[in-house]
């Protein structure tokens, strides 16, 4: 029955063609958009290199420090992060990194800005660079303030023509480092892993940097499973009673909590105190938000779709004259739109895969994107295109099967 039904659809299809070009190319087009912002989120939230261990990292990006006149909201500090977030229960490595800090170089009179990053020698151990030359520092080197760099492919182009780079040295802060490492370049949204040069923690000039609870730092920690997820975000919060402060005269409360990738994102998107989640009311907003969007274009369809009623009026009266179910009816013509828009979603898939390939090209300098077509992007335009279909489809159908049959060969609609 369905082979059936997918012959009479192709044969529907291609009996007023104008009416399908214009189905074709809503459809397309609606399907195009959702899927670059598909694209978007799979690139942003699928755990990949150098970020490729995310799936099992936990994040601890901003901490809430207040008393009964005193609110700070920043990143945590190097002390805090050191004292109160290490050897977390089954966690089998934690880092500590700064933020991007801008440093200047000059070159032939020109003047250069790259974003400097320090870390510790498990920074490395979590994320996974792809090294052009070289390997990263060592928690040797971060212990003993050594001045070395790993630097990217960009600075690399930038500062040395391209050449090699490892055993050279660059100035930052007025001082030289030898570069120990070049890595491929990180799309700049991964803000964990994106920076031109990265320095050990302990070359930071600020002489106090290790005595504050509140600051410009961030901490990574690579569960050994997603599992144990619970268990690490509970002894985190036990914790934070425990925190004692240089200034209780001010502050006497500490709040944050640890997050997946996802949770970031979200925090990203939508602001909200350090500890308080906004997963829900973002995926609340993309559904909502993929709906309207879908609704215009299914409206249209709909009243295309109404429009093909009147011209096979006599079609359905007869069968109905001859026993056919309003089930069958329903299921023929909801196959009939499916199929159309399966084939809308290929063609809005092609285009995807097309925009995709140029759209690196048309990005800024800095972003590095990546887009490709992949086994989830293609479920994604076969879901998205089978809703669509069902969307659009049910009411008409629906509609149409309630006929009666002598209505129905008059040509009219009930």
């Amino acid at each position: 029955m369905l082979t059936n039904y997918l012959k009479i659809a192709l044969k529907v299809l291609a009996r007023r063609k104008f009416f399908t070009f214009v189905s074709l190319f809503g459809i397309a087009f609606t399907l195009l958009v959702l899927l670059i912002v598909a694209a978007l989120a799979d690139h942003l939230l699928v755990p990949r290199s150098p970020e490729s261990r995310f799936g099992r990292v936990l994040q601890l990006r901003a901490m809430r420090m207040y008393g009964e006149d005193s609110d700070w909201i920043s990143g945590p500090g190097y002390l805090f992060l050191d004292r109160y977030a290490r050897d977390l229960p089954h966690v089998a490595e934690m880092a500590i990194y700064s933020r991007n800090d801008p440093v200047t170089h000059y070159l032939g009179g020109d003047r250069v800005v790259s974003q400097l990053k320090r870390t510790d020698g498990a920074y490395w151990r979590i994320l996974d660079f792809r090294f052009l030359e070289g390997a990263p520092f060592t928690d040797a080197d971060e212990r003993d303030g050594n001045r070395v760099a790993v630097i990217s492919a960009r600075t690399r182009r930038i500062l040395f023509g391209g050449e090699p780079a490892v055993g050279r040295d660059i100035e930052l802060d007025g001082e030289a480092f030898r570069v120990v490492g070049v890595v491929g370049d990180v799309p700049a949204f991964l803000g964990t892993a994106a920076a031109d040069i990265w320095a050990p923690l302990s070359t930071n000039k600020i002489p106090d940097y290790r005595q504050n609870l509140m600051g410009g730092y961030q901490g990574l920690f690579l569960a050994r499973s997603r599992r144990d997820f619970p268990a690490i975000k509970a002894e985190f919060q036990s914790r934070l009673p425990r925190v004692e402060f240089t200034n209780p005269e001010d502050y006497h409360t500490m709040q944050g909590e640890l997050e997946t990738r996802l949770e970031v994102l979200c925090h990203s998107l939508i602001w909200s105190e350090p500890g308080h989640s906004t997963v829900g009311r973002v995926l609340l907003l993309v559904v909502l938000g993929g709906l309207l969007f879908m609704s215009l274009p299914a409206i249209n369809l709909v009243n295309i779709n109404l429009s093909r009623i009147y011209e096979r009026g006599s079609e359905i009266g007869v069968r109905k004259a001859f026993g056919a179910s309003s089930a069958h009816l329903v299921g023929q013509f909801v196959v009939e739109n499916v199929v159309l828009c399966v084939i809308g979603g290929l063609i809005g898939l092609l285009l995807a895969g097309m925009l995709m390939q140029v759209a690196p090209g048309l990005a800024p300098p800095g972003l590095y994107l990546e887009f490709r077509l992949n086994l989830r992007i293609f479920a994604y335009a076969v879901l998205l295109a089978i809703f669509f279909g069902l969307l659009s489809g049910a009411w008409p159908a629906w509609r149409m099967s309630r006929q009666h049959p002598v209505t129905a060969l008059r040509g009219g609609v009930r």
